[in-house]
């Protein structure tokens, strides 16, 4: 499935490193999905996620679920 992006806002997460190591970039401005990048490649590939799999991804990673 492919999506149009264009219209992303695109918000580099505070648990991102600052030293140009683990960056991630998050849009949560579209209608019924998140989208999720790497930020050192913006043009490279997109996950999608619907709002209640974003939600259950970020509880895992609170949780400790994926250590």
């Amino acid at each position: 499935m492919r999506m149009d992006l264009s219209r992303a806002v695109w918000r580099k997460s505070s648990r991102s490193s600052g030293n140009g190591g683990q960056c991630v970039e998050v849009a949560i401005n579209l209608p019924g999905v998140v989208a999720v990048r790497d930020s050192k490649d913006p043009d490279g590939p997109k996950l999608l996620f619907t709002p209640t799999e974003w939600k259950m991804f970020i509880k895992g990673v609170k949780d400790g679920e994926f250590g």
